[in-house]
């Protein structure tokens, strides 16, 4: 009976040791002992390497960080944009064979309506053109261009931009037996930056501005630069 209780007190006080000897380590794991012999908790290290960027940058492991741009499919921009013409000419319009230089201001609004299957965007252009034709005096046409499709869309974020537009230019003055109607088109490229400062952006496009007289004879061919601001909303 003395055997079995002096085996049950060793078993005992082997688990008793065990426990505090874990214990102990843990509690001195977490204890850092300065040189002077006093202690403070143990403090981690702080990441390095790619987890400490990780961690600045506020970017999860493993993952990517998010998109700075912030132009999305549903997002809507208004662009105001002021040029003019640097090389046109004009054919039978006002006057019998070619005239050049005969373009003047150009100034307009675009409206991005929507994006079409993540790879282009639909816009609505009204451009407001100047010419001197001769001795007509000054000329002024209203375009309007819809569609206007401009690739790739906004919401890629790539500030390259090139497009096409087709319509409708409806004068205000024209020269004397010519048509107030004109089939209009245009070819344009541009680099664009959006929200530089919070919902303002700038632009800058170059390209082609032609139209053709419906009613009467008369073309013309002009290219073009303008600089302008978008807003996004």
């Amino acid at each position: 009976m003395a055997g079995k209780f002096n085996q049950m007190v060793t078993v005992w006080l082997v688990a008793l040791t065990t426990a505090t000897t874990l214990t102990a380590s843990a509690v001195f794991a977490q204890v850092e002992v300065n040189s002077d012999g006093s202690t403070m908790p143990y403090k981690q290290p702080a990441p390095v390497g790619r987890n400490a960027a990780e961690k600045y940058m506020g970017v999860k492991p493993n993952g990517r960080s998010p998109s700075s741009n912030s132009i999305g499919a549903d997002t809507h921009y208004l662009a105001v944009h002021l040029g003019t013409f640097v090389d046109d000419s004009a054919y039978n319009w006002a006057q019998s064979g070619e005239a050049n230089d005969v373009g003047s201001l150009s100034a307009g609004v675009t409206y991005r309506i929507g994006e079409w299957t993540n790879s282009m965007d639909l816009l609505f252009r009204g451009d407001f053109n100047s010419y001197a034709v001769g001795s007509k005096g000054r000329l002024v046409k209203l375009s309007l261009l819809f569609p206007t499709i401009i690739f790739p869309d906004a919401a890629s974020g790539f500030p390259l931009y090139f497009g096409a537009a087709v319509g409708l230019g409806v004068f205000f003055k024209q020269a004397e037996d010519e048509s107030a109607l004109s089939f209009d088109y245009q070819i344009l490229g541009g680099v664009r930056f959006f929200d530089v400062f919070e919902n303002t952006g700038f632009f800058f496009e170059t390209g082609m501005k032609n139209h053709i007289n419906l009613l009467s004879d008369g073309q013309f061919n002009g290219v073009f630069v303008s600089v302008g601001s978008v807003f996004t909303f």
